[in-house]
């Protein structure tokens, strides 16, 4: 078997050691709080532009930035992209639009 044949295996191997709860992953990233109305601001978006250019509900970002809600740790993911690359996540995003 090929090294990369090894590596893949070994992989496969962990992954199902790590669905059944035999082995801890090795690496977990929690991504940390994010001030939502900062990010947003920084866009020049009022709080309707932002949920819609983004893909988020214009309720959940009234409630995020009110602090009635926080988001889920793959919002937060998405708001630290957004603060750091705006315009790669609207790329993204423009690629897979209906």
């Amino acid at each position: 078997m090929t090294k990369l044949g090894e590596r893949l295996l070994k992989s496969a191997q962990e992954a199902r050691a790590i669905t059944r709860g035999e082995m801890e992953p090795v690496r977990i990233f929690t991504p940390p709080s994010v001030d939502v109305a900062g990010i947003r601001k920084k866009t020049g978006l009022s709080q309707e532009r932002f949920a819609q250019r983004f893909g988020f509900s214009p309720a959940a970002i009234r409630d995020w930035e009110q602090q009635r809600r926080n988001p889920d740790a793959a919002a937060r993911t998405l708001l630290i992209v957004i603060d750091k690359e705006p315009a790669a996540v609207e790329r993204a995003l423009s690629s897979v639009a209906t």
